[in-house]
């Protein structure tokens, strides 16, 4: 169920602030009844909404993989004039948005949908949806200290829910490593503070993996859609994780 306002926006017929005015005048009937107020959630794919007394153009459900790059904002439009992920969505008419989060710093696998719905199973606490990071650190972390993030570590916010971690490389001259890190949450630049906690921080972060998608040989700025399958496959998962 998505707000009535917001349907509206995404069906193109104006901005979300413009759409909660039309619905305040009494032009959006929803199953034949008007609507005058706003906060009415509805059903796209079930509900009847007309505008005016014409109906609206259901949106089609677009699912995209994109390869963030680092720099890039992780939201439609920025106060400051920075560039958002949207910007790089060329020939993509329908309005999507992110699931979920990559921080300005941090590069590589975001999912983008205009599917509320989808949107909300897979960023929902509760489904544990793995997503999976390389990270470049100063510094080799002990075998001891990548434990403490198998079995999780206490952060500001609380404890982590344990990690799934391992080496990728490591170059004993430079005292660097990189590690392959697979969590199941979404705080805040949660890989960056873990290691941080273990005393290797972080100097670069890429997401390779969301679920069963992977990033691939994704070129950075670009864009692709989901298969079918795949996105079958990330529903199933999400379903699986809650149990």
């Amino acid at each position: 169920m998505e707000r009535l306002q917001k349907v509206l926006a995404a069906a193109g017929i104006a901005s979300r602030r413009k759409c909660e005015e039309i619905i305040l005048q009494g032009r959006v009937s929803v199953n034949g009844r008007p609507v005058q107020e706003l906060g009415m959630k509805v059903n796209p794919s079930e509900d009847v909404i007309t505008v005016d007394g014409k109906p609206i153009a259901q949106q089609k459900k677009i699912y995209i993989a994109f390869h963030k790059p680092k720099g890039v904002i992780t939201s439609s439009k920025d106060p400051e004039g920075r560039q958002t992920v949207l910007d790089y969505m060329h020939g993509i008419k329908q309005r999507v948005y992110p699931i979920g989060r990559l921080d300005y710093d941090t590069e590589g696998l975001l999912l983008l949908t205009n599917d509320g719905e989808f949107a909300n199973l897979l960023m929902h606490p509760k489904h544990h949806v793995p997503k999976t990071y390389m990270a470049y650190t100063k510094g080799i972390p002990h075998g001891s200290q990548l434990d403490k993030l198998r079995t999780g570590i206490e952060l500001e916010d609380g404890m982590t829910a344990p990690a799934e971690v391992e080496y990728a490389d490591i170059d004993p001259d430079k005292k660097e490593a990189v590690v392959q890190i697979t969590i199941t949450e979404g705080r805040n630049r949660q890989v960056r503070r873990m290691f941080e906690a273990i005393g290797t921080p972080v100097v670069r972060l890429r997401r390779i993996a969301f679920g069963n998608i992977l990033l691939g040989g994704l070129p950075r700025g670009k864009h692709r859609f989901l298969t079918k399958e795949e996105i079958t496959e990330l529903r199933k998962l999400a379903a699986v994780s809650d149990t």
